[in-house]
């Protein structure tokens, strides 16, 4: 039987092949493919050319156990699925993680999806070199979890309450919440009521810091709710009907998680109230939910493929062996109201 030659298509050719074929050790092959040692420049060329002609691959697994790394960045948020994703499993965290997937392999590093949760236990069954976190809250398990492995991480939207404490992309909770209520000022709105999830995630605490302000500003009185991120749509649904009777002439909704949204117009329309004739109705993330509601809502353009991959750029700069001169990312454009039916009216 002859032995496949190399190169040939019943086998990858391997390392041996190439230091045969070139004349030299295994050593100097490893050393010219991969910038190291002192080897003659004309016998890295030459390596480097017999390598190119047998179809010669790297073992990339050999090659980051040999250094240590896993070539790979971790996506994860204490979120809950309901507010995260969703039944279709197409929310914000998953536009993030294919923004963040694609800037990732461009770098030469993988991306491990996590599924959002309120545990950071999954890290523990993974191999990576650093996480990006969405949206963390104050005491975030998930960040607990990485300052126990030592992991470098950096944060998609600002840390609450210490905004020092990881590298972060703002994703400008305050002026997204004042171009929403702005809008609904300029549709008529007299007495918006504000929908938050609770607790300290940098977009409800500045959504909460903008509505105050715009309340003052524009002599509205003040009415919030808060919903609960683990119920999704049916807490947005339940928020939305308890304000409805605590406060039946509230004529518009800014409801900051999409997910709330979705169930406050279902609240609407069961209580008899037409969306956008009787209350207006806007959210922040311009995501699948807000674009097949019916009406379809208000939103955002929040600019995540470019945050996401400035999140990246921050994370690659934490890691060893990265350039320290890498430049901070800039910050993200203006966010871009996105105007739809379910807030507009005609004057």
């Amino acid at each position: 039987m002859t032995a496949p030659r190399p190169g040939s298509a019943s086998r990858q050719p391997t390392i041996a092949d190439v230091a045969r074929a070139a004349g030299v050790s295994r050593t100097t092959v490893s050393h010219a493919l991969n910038g190291l040692g002192k080897v003659d420049p004309r016998t890295r060329e030459r390596v480097k050319q017999v390598a190119q002609e047998l179809g010669y691959r790297p073992n990339l697994r050999a090659q980051r156990l040999r250094r240590g790394e896993a070539r790979a960045i971790a996506l994860l948020s204490s979120m809950p699925l309901a507010v995260a994703g969703g039944p279709s499993r197409l929310g914000f965290y998953m536009e993030v993680a294919a923004a963040a997937a694609e800037h990732a392999l461009a770098h030469g590093f993988a991306l491990v999806l996590l599924p959002p949760g309120e545990s950071g236990a999954g890290l523990r069954t993974v191999d990576v070199d650093g996480a990006i976190v969405v949206e963390p809250r104050e005491d975030d398990p998930v960040v607990a979890e990485l300052r126990e492995r030592g992991l470098p991480w950096v944060a998609l939207g600002r840390p609450v309450p210490d905004a020092t404490e990881a590298p972060y992309v703002d994703l400008n909770g305050e002026a997204v919440t004042e171009l929403l209520l702005d809008h609904l000022a300029e549709q008529g709105a007299r007495r918006p009521a504000l929908i938050t999830a609770p607790g300290t995630r940098s977009s409800a605490v500045d959504a909460r810091t903008a509505y105050a302000r715009a309340a003052t500003r524009h002599g509205w009185p003040p009415v919030t709710a808060v919903a609960e991120e683990s119920g999704g749509e049916e807490a947005g649904y339940e928020a939305c009907a308890t304000l409805l009777r605590a406060h039946p002439d509230l004529d518009a909704l800014c409801v900051m998680v999409d997910a709330f949204a979705v169930g406050a117009v279902r609240a609407l329309h069961d209580s008899g109230r037409a969306v956008p004739d009787d209350v207006l109705v806007a959210t922040r993330y311009d995501g699948l939910r807000a674009r097949t509601c019916v009406p379809p809502l208000t939103a955002v353009d929040l600019h995540l493929e470019q945050a996401a991959a400035q999140a990246l750029d921050l994370l690659l700069g934490q890691l060893p062996g990265t350039p320290t001169d890498r430049p901070l990312p800039p910050t993200l454009p203006s966010p871009r109201l996105i105007p739809r039916p379910s807030s507009t009216r005609p004057h």
